[in-house]
């Protein structure tokens, strides 16, 4: 997780720091292939050189990035968690609990997805 150190050292909410590390230490243990970098001052996570997930911090939430397909996909069980989106990102806020297995189904799929992807963005 050194590849995130300075990026969260730069968080200056305590709780926030601790959340977004949390996640970031999850989604690296949980999927150990993932390459963890800072692109554009965004933690975020890579397969053979092709963008699977990025994170990036607010004052009211932790946004999530899986580009428009992730969010397109499982746009019902975003609502259904209870998460405000746009087409780009999901805001998971401060002060409720990651849904993680729904994080861990939206990762799965842009690896699978995205296994042939030979650019960094979908096109």
């Amino acid at each position: 997780m050194d590849a995130f150190n300075e990026f969260l050292s730069g968080i200056d909410h305590p709780e926030q720091r601790q959340r977004t590390e949390e996640v970031l230490t999850w989604v690296k243990d949980t999927f150990p292939n993932l390459v963890p970098v800072v692109k554009w001052n965004q933690p975020m996570f890579t397969d053979h050189d092709t963008y699977i997930i990025g994170f990036s911090v607010s004052k009211k939430h932790l946004a999530v990035a899986p580009e428009q397909a992730g969010i397109h996909h499982f746009e019902e069980e975003i609502q259904l968690a209870g998460y405000d989106y746009t087409k780009e990102l999901i805001r998971m806020s401060w002060d409720k609990p990651v849904n993680y297995p729904l994080l861990q189904k939206i990762i799965e799929f842009n690896i699978q997805d995205k296994a042939d992807a030979t650019t960094f963005w979908r096109k």
